[in-house]
């Protein structure tokens, strides 16, 4: 019998400082390995681990699912938290951006509200807490009604003892509260044979010898990347939490590839374009600079640069850093160029610069080439 497919929605890759025992590009490839429809990148209060996995799985041909795990300060349950598409990717790293504005380097403190303020367009799946309490009902009640139809409660397995208690504890909870389930093994590492890194990480992580860790460390190596038979095997009687893992999948339709540096629009009067307001501010500061008549090489050299920057789209960056020198200047605060670009026709034009190029011999495209960006 084929078994159902499946996507591992929650891997902690080791970006998650002290936490992940395993490379993303060694993740991807054993969920290939493995036959996995895809896997969810979920490193904690973190995007770091997203790039290489983004860069692997579009070498394998696998899906990826960009996302992280949120913990919060407040008490409420952490959750895991996909974008559905670029704008909510966007969303979810400035939400990330205030958490760690607020705390010390290393770390990110975030609220419950936080995640509200910036929930549009995300997927969130509640974390068990150790407690399957009232409060914890409460929190999972609270989520479903924040998050109409983007809600889901997390599955997994342990090993322990009163793991299958727990389980059926956890469906009956969803089915009361009306939140669909996630089934993940909440991965750390691809092989089981990582488990003994794990447990030193563990270890460095508390500030303590094995001997000491006692239950720091994970009661098993079972934390490994699983495939899709096998997790049919530890959720006999919840089929639709795999189901729906793909069921996410194909919400999330943002790739890493839809990305590309944005500089910010620059202010430019009367409808001016970027491009035609460097050109005008070049020639008049040109003028200045050699009331006598711009040399013919200086000329040469300006056309030159401005075809270089207009090509590569530079403007708005050399428009910032013009208004910047202007406001120095008018402060009367020290400032220098530096490199080739302080030789540049176009920046000494600008006042950027000091160098009078007719005097300097530098390469402009030693800096700025219309063969690299």
């Amino acid at each position: 019998m084929t078994p159902p497919a499946y996507a591992e929605l929650q891997v902690t890759t080791n970006f998650c400082f002290l936490r992940g025992a395993s490379h993303p590009h060694e993740l991807v490839a054993q969920a290939k390995t493995l036959g996995l429809s895809a896997i969810g990148v979920t490193d904690r209060n973190s995007l770091a681990g997203i790039v290489r996995a983004h860069l692997a799985a579009r070498d394998t041909g696998l899906r990826l699912i960009a996302g992280c795990r949120l913990d919060f300060r407040d008490g409420s349950p952490s959750v895991l938290c996909y974008p559905t598409d670029r704008a909510a990717y966007g969303r979810l790293c400035q939400l990330l951006s205030e958490g760690k504005r607020q705390a010390k380097k290393g770390r990110c403190l975030l609220d419950y509200e936080d995640l509200l303020e910036w929930g549009e367009g995300q997927i969130v799946v509640a974390l068990a807490s150790p407690d399957i309490d009232s409060a914890f009902r409460e929190a999972l009640a609270l989520l479903k009604a924040d998050f109409p139809g983007r809600a889901y409660l997390g599955l997994n397995r342990r090993f322990a003892h009163d793991d299958a208690r727990r389980v059926r504890l956890l469906a009956d909870l969803a089915g009361t509260v009306g939140l669909p389930l996630l089934a993940t093994n909440d991965v750390l590492y691809h092989v089981p044979e990582r488990r003994r890194l794990q447990d030193m990480l563990t270890c460095i992580r508390h500030g303590c010898t094995i001997d000491e860790a006692g239950f720091h460390l994970q009661a098993n190596a079972e934390r490994h990347m699983k495939s899709p038979a096998e997790m049919a095997r530890l959720f006999p009687d919840q089929p639709q939490a795999l189901a729906n893992s793909l069921k996410i999948v194909e919400r999330c339709n943002f790739s890493l590839d839809e990305l590309a540096y944005d500089y910010p629009d620059e202010i430019a009067p009367d409808g001016e374009s970027p491009q035609d307001r460097l050109t005008r501010l070049t020639w008049e500061g040109a003028a200045r600079r050699y009331p006598m008549g711009v040399p013919p090489s200086v000329r040469e050299q300006i056309e030159n640069e401005l075809a270089i920057i207009s090509k590569l789209e530079y403007a708005p960056f050399f428009l910032t850093v013009q208004d910047i020198i202007a406001s120095a200047t008018g402060e009367d605060i020290p400032h220098q160029g530096r490199e080739s670009p302080a030789t540049s026709a176009v920046c000494y034009a600008l006042g950027i610069a000091g160098v009078d190029p007719v005097l300097g011999n530098s390469l402009f495209e030693r800096s700025v080439s219309a063969s690299r960006a």
